[in-house]
């Protein structure tokens, strides 16, 4: 039995429905889909704990506290809900990139 996460990220121009895919060793299957915002990230969990039964969840930088803490209510604490923070220079930086990709905050 593999152990079954889900890497969830945002970009304005997402579509959960396309921009998704997995990757399976046997031992951990990975989930990552891009969605457009917290909506559909927390349908996206809802979905894959219902039908994957995922038991952990990787988000982007992107998410706030408040997010972060919606998604974990959202499957009833059944899922380890994790999120992804550099330290600041690094903070920095990708907030540099995003900008010239054109991201809105």
């Amino acid at each position: 039995m593999a152990f079954k996460a889900l890497c969830l990220t945002h970009a304005p121009d997402a579509d959960y429905t396309k921009h998704k895919g997995v990757i399976d060793t046997g031992k951990y299957r990975l989930y990552t889909v891009v969605v457009k915002n917290q909506k559909e990230a927390v349908k996206v969990a809802r979905n894959l704990y219902e039908t994957e039964k995922i038991e952990s969840i990787m988000l982007c930088p992107g998410f706030t506290h408040s997010d972060i803490a919606e998604i974990f209510q959202a499957l009833d604490g059944k899922v380890s809900v994790n999120v992804s923070r550099g330290d600041g220079p690094s903070g920095q930086i990708a907030q540099q990139a995003m900008q010239r990709a054109k991201f809105k905050k």
